[in-house]
């Protein structure tokens, strides 16, 4: 920062932004695992030892390779049908990270949306707004999302539908509230008074300045998303077997947990490490974004 700081006298926004961040360790350590956890799903075909689909039946429920009986063709082992852990882990991260993109972009172009409108506008239309948003919220998240599944009919498509429409009251409320504080500023009562129309200072004006809060947001429900959708993979309601989507995978194994552990452990493991990574960069980004933070 400092090199940047006596070339051009002010910290570029990058720069600033990476100095913040990388204070939290954990934030950057999370970062690490995250850029690998996405490595992994985007080069699955190269990476992934064996086809995800492929059934040995000479080597049902095979132990880890360090294990007696376990061979370092299939690391991780195998489940009830002889198909590979490790690349079924790998394929499966391809299917929670396009669930936490495409939940948390539906999430958060609905919510900011409907949330700038009842900030902005405020009367009939705000309460309307937020009576709805509080009837969502009212229900618990997974039960809510379960019942919509329900309806929709179960599948992955139906159950980002349901996730998404579970979130979207954080960001309705969260737009809401930054709305509500900037709208009265002297930037916004300058524009205003130059002429600027309703969307443009919707948009243009006020949109830019409330980010900071409803990145962060999106971060966490981008790692409340993916474990959604393993819960409702786990019930049977969410992907459906055989694809490798990791929820979906320990629902298949949990009958084998007591005479074949790795089935259900590694799954579980990659869900850890993956949602607490998202979060820990989740946190750093509240660090790096929050200029109260910052000053102190």
């Amino acid at each position: 920062m400092s090199t940047v700081t006596a070339k051009t006298g002010h910290p570029s926004a990058l720069a600033e932004f990476w100095y913040y961040f990388s204070r939290n360790k954990g934030a950057v350590l999370g970062l690490a695992v995250f850029l690998l956890v996405l490595f992994v799903a985007i080069f699955a075909p190269i990476v992934a030892p064996h086809s995800p689909s492929d059934q040995l039946r000479d080597r049902l429920l095979a132990p880890p390779a360090w294990m007696a009986g376990g061979s370092w063709s299939y690391v991780l082992g195998t489940d009830a049908v002889g198909r590979d852990i490790l690349s079924r882990l790998i394929y499966g991260a391809r299917f929670s990270l396009f669930i936490g993109l495409v939940v948390v972009t539906l999430s958060v172009l609905s919510g900011v949306l409907i949330g700038m409108v009842a900030g902005y506008f405020r009367g009939r239309i705000d309460i309307v707004i937020m009576r709805v948003m509080d009837i969502i919220l009212a229900f618990p998240s997974l039960l809510l999302a379960l019942v919509l599944v329900a309806v929709l009919g179960p599948g992955l498509t139906n159950a980002m539908i349901a996730i998404s429409i579970v979130n979207q009251p954080h960001f309705v409320r969260l737009a809401r509230a930054s709305v509500m504080t900037e709208r009265e500023k002297e930037y916004v009562i300058a524009s205003r008074v130059a002429g600027a129309g309703t969307m443009r200072l919707m948009f243009l004006t006020i949109l830019p300045n409330c980010l900071g809060p409803l990145i962060v947001q999106a971060t966490l429900a981008f790692s409340a998303a993916i474990l959604d959708a393993a819960a409702l993979g786990f019930l049977g309601v969410g992907a459906q077997p055989p694809t490798p989507e990791w929820g979906t995978m320990l629902a298949e194994a949990r009958e084998f947990i007591q005479r074949a552990w790795w089935v259900v452990t590694f799954p579980g493991l990659a869900i850890l490490v993956t949602v607490l990574a998202i979060n820990l960069m989740g946190d750093g980004l509240r660090d790096a974004l929050d200029p109260k933070l910052k000053r102190s």
